[in-house]
């Protein structure tokens, strides 16, 4: 296979678009973006002619059966993900899909039965894990200089109420779905183990949607992930990770370009910009997982060690956890 891989992006949305900006800023002999598709064919022709896109679709099926795309970035509401990346997979196409991968553990293992039929590379887009600040964290855990970890505390939070794809039912609404993702993701980064115990309360707002949580995670000899997400309020928005010989504290944890070391320093990374402002902050950071997907699936591998399979099962797990401790199920549940 040949260096270049050829991105395909389902969804003319925010998120895809900011996807786009950070692939303009990588070399164009390794990334190029060669189609877009929407459910609305006017909305994927205006992205493309935005974004310089050879093609642009009017459906999820067209793009699946493109064969001039290697890989697709879905960027769909959180309702659509396990649709859109059966569809993809089982045209043969390898898939990057953004987090929450589904609306539960059930359809995450449905998606992942499709990449193993197909063998084709598959990963959620836990993109903050790709950042060099988190890959600085792995290095300090393995390395033993932070010692044993030994607790987490993450918050994450914005004044999110007039987000309509966080508060609606219809839409995939919920925070355990949309900021849980990284609170989770980041206590596992640091334990990489399944917690023991999980202890979760919340509020929902007026659709019986969580709009508020707070969880303890408990792993073994007693270690605890601390966990509070929130769309009523503005949040710390660090990761503090304890280990037995010192601290590590990521800022802004799911975007993290700087973090304060275990010797109290502040390190900082900056990605470059793109050819446009991002809809989302640091968007440009997408970058380091988009060149993880080129690298591995050049290599041939069907998964990334930064984010497995078991690595989604299990934040799937987490994320039914809490939603049923705090009384939030939705027709996925039933199904």
């Amino acid at each position: 296979m040949s260096k270049l891989i050829r991105w395909g992006i389902a969804s003319a949305g925010k998120i895809s678009e900011d996807f786009v900006i950070a692939l303009s800023t990588l070399p164009a002999s390794d990334h190029k973006v060669q189609a877009v598709a929407a459910r609305a064919l006017d909305r994927a022709q205006e992205f493309a002619t935005k974004h310089g896109i050879p093609k642009a679709l009017g459906s999820y099926e067209e793009l699946a059966k493109s064969t001039d795309v290697d890989v697709v970035y879905i960027g769909t509401l959180n309702p659509q993900h396990y649709e859109v990346a059966v569809l993809m997979l089982n045209n043969g196409k390898h898939v990057l899909c953004e987090k929450p991968l589904a609306m539960n553990k059930k359809q995450v293992e449905g998606i992942l039965a499709a990449a193993k039929a197909k063998k084709r590379f598959f990963m959620e887009a836990v993109w903050s894990r790709f950042f060099p600040s988190y890959q600085r964290v792995k290095e300090l855990i393995s390395s033993g200089q932070l010692g044993q970890v030994k607790d987490v505390e993450v918050n994450f939070g914005f004044p999110l109420a007039h987000v309509d794809r966080l508060q609606k039912r219809d839409l995939g609404g919920g925070v355990v779905y949309d900021l849980g993702i990284y609170t989770i993701q980041v206590s596992q980064w640091a334990f990489q183990e399944k917690p023991e115990k999980i202890e979760s309360k919340g509020t929902v707002n007026a659709e019986g949607i969580d709009d508020d949580v707070s969880a303890t995670l408990t792993y073994s000899g007693g270690r605890t992930a601390r966990m509070r997400f929130s769309s009523k309020e503005k949040l710390s928005n660090t990761a503090v990770i304890k280990g037995t010989k010192g601290q590590v504290t990521l800022i802004d944890f799911w975007t993290p370009n700087k973090l304060i070391d275990i010797d109290g320093q502040e390190k900082e990374w900056l990605p470059p910009k793109g050819k446009y402002e991002t809809n989302y902050a640091n968007s440009e950071a997408m970058r380091y997982e988009a060149e993880a997907v080129r690298q591995s699936i050049i290599a041939g591998d069907v998964e990334n060690k930064n984010v497995t399979y078991a690595d989604s099962l299990l934040f799937a797990e987490i994320e039914d956890t809490i939603r049923k401790q705090i009384g939030v199920l939705n027709k996925y549940d039933e199904q």
